[in-house]
C-alpha cells in the first residue's frame, strides 16, 4: 500500500494539552444559493493574514500541567575532532632525527641517480656512435665529373646531345674508380 505520513502542528498540540478547555466549534450558517459559475470565480479577501499551521506562533502558551517543559533547540558550531594528544618529547625527537637521516639519505641517492643518468646516456650515445660509424669513409669517386655531367643536362635539357663529351668523362672515370677500389674480402 501507499505510505502516508502525519503532520501535527503546534496549534493541535496546544489543544490536546488542554484538557479542561473545550473548543468549541461555531454553528455553520447555511449560505444562500448563489449561481454556481459566480460562485467560482468569486473568492473572498480577508483582511487579516493567513497562518500556516507548519509555522510555529512567535508567542509561547503556558505548558499544560502533563506535559514537561522543553528548552528550544540551540545550534552549536561545527567544530573539528580534537587533536591527538601529543606524543612524549623523547619519542618526538627519535622520529625527527630518523626523519632527518632518512631525508640525508634520500637526497644522495637523488644526486647518486643523477650521475648514473648523465653516465648511462653518455655511454649510451658512445656506443650508438660507434655501432653506425663507418669503419673508413672514403670519398664518393668522380664527384667532379658528376657534377659537370649534371650541369650540362640541365642548360641543354632540349640538346642532351651537346653533353656526350661530359658523359665520356664521366664514364672513364667511373671505370678507373672500380679497377682502383680494394676488393672486399668476405
Amino acid at each position: 500500500m501507499g505510505d502516508y505520513t502525519i503532520q501535527i502542528s503546534t496549534k493541535l498540540i496546544d489543544q490536546l494539552a488542554r484538557d479542561d478547555e473545550k473548543v468549541k466549534r461555531k454553528a455553520r450558517k447555511p449560505k444562500p444559493k448563489k449561481k454556481a459559475t459566480v460562485e467560482r470565480h468569486e473568492e473572498p479577501q480577508d483582511s487579516a493574514p493567513k497562518e500556516f499551521p507548519s509555522e510555529p506562533k512567535t508567542s509561547s502558551p503556558a505548558p499544560a500541567p502533563g506535559w514537561p517543559l522543553q528548552p528550544p533547540p540551540m545550534f552549536l558550531p561545527v567544530t573539528p575532532a580534537p587533536p591527538p594528544p601529543p606524543a612524549t618529547m623523547p619519542e618526538v625527537e627519535a622520529i625527527r632525527s630518523i626523519l632527518k637521516e632518512s631525508e640525508a639519505v634520500l637526497e644522495k641517492l637523488d644526486k647518486q641517480e643523477a650521475g648514473a643518468r648523465q653516465e648511462l646516456s653518455k655511454r649510451a650515445k658512445e656506443l650508438h656512435d660507434k655501432e653506425f660509424k663507418l669503419p673508413y669513409q672514403n670519398p664518393m669517386p668522380c664527384t667532379e665529373e658528376r657534377a659537370g655531367c649534371l650541369e650540362c643536362y640541365k642548360s641543354n635539357a632540349k640538346d642532351p646531345l651537346k653533353c656526350a663529351e661530359a658523359v665520356r668523362r664521366f664514364e672513364a672515370c667511373a671505370r678507373m674508380a672500380v679497377k682502383n677500389a680494394p676488393t672486399k674480402a668476405d
